[in-house]
């Protein structure tokens, strides 16, 4: 399909946006000057990579008529060279198409990620400590940040529950697809036989929200401080430092006793609450998806299984788009990046093919 038209467009907000960041005032108002500096990033990568897929669209044709010639020798180098160029013109053109296609207003934003032991014991727990370590490895590969925020570590080792923040450029638009129930196969350390088990945990990618997309009035929310419990370490239980915050229409309830300041506990409880109430609001925007894009970006919903980890084979498989990798002991260590890039291009092409621009 010719994209020119839509291109031109596209080039013409450009130039709109970059007049707007040339005027005096154009960081008095931060939330609306990040937006638009999202917005430029994301344009400026789709005519730069026009750009490109126009000239190597042009060497096709070239070498395509090279190998055509009387020059052996040329038409001998254009041959080898085109395989490489018509695998480029396939990036480009990915690169192109989700581009195009209207941003989701959430593509911006940082996460707050929940890794939470599912059926499985102990091995479940173990299995959350390893999701976590893995995302953990993932954000140092891409130069994100992570940021604690609450845990409850298990007395085997791992977690019953881990909730951290990861923030940095397009992490959001990286890690949606991880919502979901996660299922492992593999000998625990604990099993004397040898027999392979099977074990789950949940994992929640909950974009940070903002005040303007859950507003907490004070009469809706009660919070209470109380004394940490668990395995917090030395001074941890000897105060009052917890914080527990209940959203009384919704009935939500978060708990926060990662630190020992009540203050820092109380903010995190809140970030983590206004997260959850956002979350609300997306599963019912999820209904107006497609059924294949519900399938593949979630209802929003924790119950659906979306990949399997089998360690004998050394095998991930995600699915919802029916992807193999033989890379598993890769994988674990944060090497996303080819599962990730299928499951962006699976939903580019189905948004696609819903706004008819296949």
């Amino acid at each position: 399909m010719d994209y020119s038209s839509i291109i031109d467009k596209k080039k013409a907000r450009l130039a709109e946006i970059e007049a707007l960041m040339g005027q005096l005032d154009f960081y008095d108002d931060n939330r609306k000057a990040g937006e638009l500096l999202r917005e430029h990033r994301g344009l400026e990568t789709l005519t730069k990579s026009w750009d490109e897929y126009q000239r190597v669209l042009q060497q096709i044709a070239d070498n395509t008529d090279l190998m055509k010639s009387g020059d052996a020798e040329l038409a001998a180098m254009a041959e080898e060279e085109l395989p490489g160029l018509q695998a480029r013109i396939l990036e480009l053109e990915a690169a192109v198409q989700r581009f195009i296609l209207p941003p989701d207003p959430l593509e911006g934003r940082d996460v707050i990620m929940e890794i939470r032991a599912g059926t499985g014991g102990d091995e479940a727990a173990l299995f959350a400590g390893d999701l976590f370590r893995m995302y953990s490895r993932y954000a140092e590969e891409r130069g994100w940040k992570t940021e604690p925020l609450e845990a409850s570590p298990a007395g085997v080792g791992g977690y019953k529950e881990v909730v951290f923040k990861v923030s940095g450029d397009d992490v959001f638009s990286s890690l949606k697809y991880e919502s979901g129930v996660h299922r492992v196969q593999r000998v625990p350390a604990t099993e004397a036989q040898g027999r392979i088990h099977t074990s789950a945990a949940t994992v929640a990618v909950l974009p940070e929200a903002e005040d303007v997309d859950v507003q907490l009035k004070p009469d809706e929310v009660r919070i209470e401080v109380c004394r940490a419990s668990g395995n917090g370490g030395q001074g941890v239980n000897t105060t009052d430092s917890a914080v527990q915050v209940l959203h009384i229409p919704t009935g939500v309830i978060v708990r926060c006793q990662d630190g020992r300041s009540q203050l820092k506990n109380k903010e995190k409880a809140l970030t983590i609450l206004r997260s959850r109430l956002l979350e609300k609001k997306q599963q019912e925007e999820a209904a107006k998806y497609s059924a294949h894009r519900r399938a593949l970006i979630g209802s929003g919903g924790r119950e659906e299984k979306i990949r399997t980890y089998n360690y004998p084979q050394n095998r991930i498989t995600d699915h919802r788009i029916e992807f193999t990798l033989y890379n598993l002991d890769q994988f674990v260590e944060g090497r996303l990046d080819e599962m990730v890039g299928k499951l962006q291009t699976a939903e580019v092409n189905d948004r696609l093919a819903e706004a008819g621009l296949e």
